[in-house]
């Protein structure tokens, strides 16, 4: 019970509820949401989506390493990610890798 004498109600549904909506609408938010199912863990934690046009999945990588190992590995992956999603909404990736926070235009 609470102070006022009504009973208390779970938390879990509100806050549930809050997370899906601060998540990204439409096939971005549902690519998010099997990333690392689909990707597995090690990749996941190296990539992420970050957007997404006309069946196209931008993924932002932690190096241009990562970045082009992604590449080479796309059709598997966009393979998965569609497995995941039970039907076709991903045609291709578009990686890139983010600026390294040390490098700076002084630098060259």
């Amino acid at each position: 019970m609470s102070s006022r004498g009504r009973p208390l109600r779970p938390a879990g549904p509100g806050i549930r509820g809050f997370a899906e909506a601060l998540a990204p609408a439409g096939t971005l938010g549902t690519v998010q949401a099997v990333w690392e199912q689909a990707a597995g863990p090690t990749v996941a934690a190296q990539a992420k989506p970050t957007g997404e046009a006309g069946g196209v999945l931008t993924v932002t990588c932690s190096s241009a390493v990562w970045a082009q190992e992604l590449e080479l590995m796309s059709v598997a992956l966009i393979e998965r990610i569609n497995d995941a999603l039970g039907e076709e909404r991903i045609e291709s990736l578009r990686c890139q890798s983010v600026p390294s926070r040390r490098w700076s235009e002084g630098d060259l």
